[in-house]
Parts: structure tokens; sequence; C-alpha cells
């Protein structure tokens, strides 16, 4: 395949711990992006409709949703860009059926913590994005970014904000 014919990365933005605020700084980092994971504790309706304007957006329950976003599941099991995800708020969640490595997953998303944090644990690549609007122990407002290059491989980073 040449290179003008090879597939485009996928990108997936990752926030969590918004509790209702999406501050601008996040719709510019996320510009762009293929998809978006909220994990959890998405605060209102609002904020979810202000990433569901850039991409399609997969969102799980966190412990402070009510309303629409206490609806959503507590983890979800899916492929995004080829690569299989679990998805939980607390990483306490994913377990059984959900553990990463039991359910194939390449890639483990939590938040709860507002601390960002990216690592790999038996094969998995595990991602906090932080908070962009309530960051905790000295952090840096922050989401995270991974991307699904067209041969599989998948890699991560953290984006601090402002």
């Amino acid at each position: 395949m040449s290179d003008e014919t090879a597939a485009a990365p996928f990108r997936i933005g990752v926030v969590s711990d918004t509790h209702g605020e999406v501050p601008d700084a996040v719709t510019a980092a996320f510009e762009g992006v293929d998809a978006i994971v909220h994990a959890g504790d998405v605060g209102s309706g609002y904020a979810l409709e202000l990433l569901e304007a850039i991409a399609p957006v997969t969102a799980v329950c966190g412990n402070c949703d009510i309303g629409v976003a206490s609806t959503f599941p507590i983890a979800v099991n899916t492929v995004l860009g080829g690569a299989r995800f679990v998805i939980a708020h607390k990483e306490r969640d994913l377990a059984g059926s959900l553990d990463p490595v039991t359910a194939g997953a390449r890639v483990a998303i939590t938040g709860h913590s507002h601390v960002a944090a990216i690592g790999e644990r038996d094969g998995v690549l595990w991602v906090n994005p932080g908070s962009p609007a309530f960051p905790r122990e000295g952090q840096k407002p922050s989401i995270a970014t991974i991307t699904v290059a067209s041969d599989g491989a998948v890699s991560a980073e953290i984006v601090q904000l402002g």
C-alpha cells in the first residue's frame, strides 16, 4: 500500500470528570477527532451536546452523574478505530467479563481520580485523562488523545490545557 492510499489514523478525544463544565480549550483540543470518550461524571446534558457537536461520543455513568447521564452504562466494551476498548468511570468496574485482559481490550479508559495518567499493564494501555475543569493533586486541567494507527498500533498522550 502506498503512502497515498494508507488509511488515516483514527483519533479519539478522551475526557472525564467535566461535572458540567467543558472549557473552550477542550473543544479546541478535540478539533478533528473521529470519536470522543467521556469516562463519567459528565454532569449535564449540555456538556454532552458540546462534545457531540465535534464527534460521536461514547459515555459512561460516573458516581456524581444525575439526570440524563445517570442512564448511561457503568461500563462499556466497544471497538473504536479497529481497536477494542473497555471504559468505566472507576477502575474497579472493569472486572469480570469487562476486565480488559478477559475482554481482549487493547485500551482501558477510566476517570474518577481527576489525575491524568497513562500506563501499560498486561498488554493493555490504561488511560485516565484527568479533568479539564477540576484537576486534583496540583495537576493542570487535562484531556487525553488516543491514536489508532492503520496497522493497529495504539498510542496515547495527555494534553494539558491552559
